[in-house]
């Protein structure tokens, strides 16, 4: 009998699959509440997916405004987070940028700007010459204006799950790293078990938090979830000795982001010919765009070598937002993935409406307009802050 297998518990209330930040917050939320017997498996070590790839930003400047209430509870946690967890993430509020570029833009940041300003956010749009100041390194011709969050930032995603996988462990629930699920056992409209490399655990709750890998886990289960994976690289360059003080920023037309990470940039971009697939080796092929990207929004990164870089999956839906809810035709499958870049932020809140949907009460925040039926029946409600 192997490792795993000795470790593998018989039965569960609920078995969570996928380790990332959004497996380990729900984990922690359904302890905290009093959940007993929560098992949560992944296929590889925690975190190790998506999370471990992610850029670390943390905001809450979003179009939707569910979107924005998630975002800014997360915040909330993870200011405190160091605190209620004992375990020191590296956060640095320093604040988002967006640049503008485009009178349809600068319009839809306005309206956006409002709705934050009206959940307690404090964005503000910004000229140009500010937007300068607290970005040093960009140029801003063609640039129109800017909008800016101070309470935004960026922090390290593994830590963030080491504290919450901890946290869960001290209240009883079971992690299980490099335990792969193999599939879902269903009787007559039910879930009956999950299955697993290491063997069969009995459980009549499953939770979806594989991101990128959700699709096929739903499939298991007889649920639709659209999501699809999308390769994204990040390059971290060598250190810039004289480099200044910058907020996270992004230049909204072409999705160009940098932040400070030690003592150089992290940086990326979208790829918009970027093909759907489990890639996750680099590639050369979008360096001459981001190239040319660089050249005319950051023209001082052009000296700048690239001292490493790596690839990571987003969990794309059709309109970039999450799907979060409980599906309909079995008895009972929660899913809450497909957050398209913007999973690891919402993490903290998530965890807590996946408990609220385990234990049949109202979460914070209305998420049923997540609900994967949105597509059938044409409701869906593209997030546009999406880089």
């Amino acid at each position: 009998m192997n490792e795993t297998a000795r470790r593998l518990p018989a039965s569960a209330s609920v078995v969570i699959i996928g380790g990332g930040a959004m497996g380990v917050s729900s984990a922690y939320a359904l302890a905290a509440a009093g959940v007993r017997d929560v098992v949560l498996i992944d296929k590889g070590p925690l975190g190790s997916g998506s999370t471990s790839k992610a850029a670390g930003g943390v905001r809450a400047q979003f179009s939707d405004r569910v979107n924005i209430e998630l975002a800014v509870r997360s915040l909330e946690t993870f200011e405190t987070f160091t605190e209620r967890f004992g375990q020191e993430i590296d956060l640095h509020k320093v604040g988002y940028l967006f640049l503008l570029d485009s009178p349809e833009s600068v319009a839809e940041f306005e309206k956006n700007v409002a709705i934050q300003n009206d959940l307690g956010v404090p964005s503000r749009m910004i000229s140009t010459a500010e937007a300068r100041e607290l970005s040093p390194l960009i140029d801003t011709d063609g640039l129109l204006a800017a909008a800016y969050s101070p309470s935004d930032g960026h922090c390290t995603p593994e830590s963030v799950v080491l504290g919450y996988a901890g946290a869960a462990r001290r209240l009883g629930a079971r992690l299980l790293p490099n335990c792969a699920a193999t599939g879902i056992e269903t009787r007559d409209g039910r879930i009956t078990a999950v299955l697993t490399e290491g063997g069969r655990i009995e459980t009549g709750t499953v939770i979806c938090a594989a991101g990128a890998w959700s699709k096929a886990v739903g499939a298991w289960a007889g649920v639709d979830l659209p999501v699809e994976p999308l390769r994204r690289q990040i390059l971290l360059t060598e250190p810039m000795p004289d480099l200044p003080p910058t907020t996270f920023t992004i230049d909204f037309g072409s999705t160009f982001y940098f932040h400070r990470e030690g003592p150089g940039l992290l940086l990326g971009m979208s790829d918009p010919e970027e093909t759907p697939g489990f890639k996750l080796d680099r590639s050369d092929a979008w360096l001459p765009r981001l190239g040319d990207v660089m050249a005319r929004r950051a023209p001082a990164l052009m000296e700048t070598g690239i001292a490493t870089g790596w690839a990571g999956l987003y969990e794309v839906t059709p309109d970039h937002n999450a799907l979060i809810g409980t599906a309909r035709g079995i008895d009972r499958f929660i899913y809450a993935t497909g957050f398209s870049g913007h999973g690891f932020l919402m993490s903290p809140a998530v965890g807590e409406v996946v408990r609220d949907l385990y234990l049949e009460r109202p979460p914070f925040v209305d998420v049923t307009g997540f609900d994967t039926g949105r597509f059938a029946l044409s409701g869906a409600r593209p997030e546009i802050n999406i880089v």
